[in-house]
């Protein structure tokens, strides 16, 4: 009754509001499967829901929209946001992930994140700093060819310009994006445009990957060749993270002089893994109760994961997800940053 006619923030005290993260899916891009459907997303949902428990003591529930219209999947959740105390968006295809995102953040007041975005990002944000170490490179003065302008490629762009990288190059399967350009754009690439290739530069991989640093890869299967690999920069780095096969394949890359090589695959080294981020971010965020997951938490999480690593080398730039602790440590990392950001509405817990 206290709940009812007192203060509604009770809600935290006498039920476990505060530790339920619900996994959000229309099943329209399960990775590696594309559009299979709600019930067919089931399980890779209720698997996501075992590692939120397993890593971070998180009570994760599958909730599966029967409907591909971003007002229905908005208004799904917000109907059962009180009995929540965070929203996991999960394999629900881009462009409109991103305007259902951004319409829950401003119109709830507890966390929201798209993992497929976020999670991504801050595990190749956190390989990358190591790899720039090892490399003798900064962000401040590497080129960044990226391969995919979908979801995770456009989370990872905006992580990379608050780290201070200024030389950022996006292409999609028509190429670079630039300004000005009207073939295969929406409003997510036409924004991308704006912050990116600051030369304006037009063409292909082929043509916009010479004298390259890093090359991201977000998007398919066999996009960079060793020839791609050759005609960039001294000890290029590589994150290929497409999966199950990606863009280019370790010891391709390393036989065309690649310095340090990242994937999406558990059989090689350098794993990256939205395993190593999500669990420790909810974590974190819930421990406070925030009222987002921002910019300033994100990063934190990164710097916690490149940190974890004491002594990189170039197999080893990024935690496996199974090291012990973790997830609670980027939890401590993602709280300490809200409560600094000003978005925990407890900061005492």
């Amino acid at each position: 009754m206290c709940i009812r006619d007192r203060n509604k923030a009770d809600v935290y005290k006498y039920t476990n509001k505060g530790n339920i993260v619900a996994v959000v899916s229309d099943g329209t891009a399960v990775l590696g499967l594309g559009d299979i459907g709600p019930e067919a997303g089931l399980p890779v949902m209720e698997g996501k829901c075992m590692l939120f428990k397993t890593f971070a003591d998180i009570d994760a529930i599958p909730i599966m929209i029967d409907s591909k219209d971003p007002e229905d999947i908005i208004k799904a959740v917000k109907l059962v946001s009180p009995g929540l105390g965070a929203i996991n968006l999960e394999d629900i295809a881009a462009p409109k992930c991103f305007e259902i995102e951004r319409r829950l953040k401003k119109e709830l007041n507890i966390p929201v994140m798209h993992d497929d975005q976020h999670g991504t990002a801050i595990v190749i944000i956190a390989g990358l700093i190591n790899a720039l170490k090892l490399a003798g490179k900064s962000f401040k003065d590497i080129k960044v060819i990226f391969s995919g302008a979908g979801a995770a490629g456009t989370a990872i762009v905006k992580m990379l310009l608050a780290e201070g990288c200024k030389n950022i190059i996006v292409a999609d399967r028509a190429g670079a994006l630039y300004k000005g350009r009207t073939d295969n754009m929406n409003a997510e690439k036409e924004e991308l445009a704006k912050i990116t290739n600051p030369e304006n530069l037009k063409g292909k991989l082929d043509e916009i990957i010479k004298g390259a640093d890093v090359f991201i890869g977000v998007s398919g299967p066999g996009l960079l060749t060793k020839e791609h690999v050759k005609s960039m920069n001294t000890k290029p780095l590589i994150f290929a993270v497409a999966n199950p096969i990606p863009e280019i394949m370790p010891a391709d890359a390393k036989d065309a002089g690649a310095f340090i090589v990242a994937t999406g695959r558990s059989d090689f080294p350098n794993q990256v893994n939205n395993c190593l981020a999500f669990p420790g971010v909810f974590r974190g965020a819930l421990d406070v109760h925030a009222s987002d997951i921002n910019d300033e938490m994100k990063i934190a999480a990164a710097m916690c994961l490149a940190e974890w690593v004491k002594e990189p080398t170039v197999d080893c730039i990024i935690p496996s997800a199974f090291e012990e602790g973790l997830a609670f440590k980027v939890g401590e990392a993602v709280a300490k940053a809200a409560i600094k950001s000003g978005v925990a509405v407890d900061p005492k817990k």
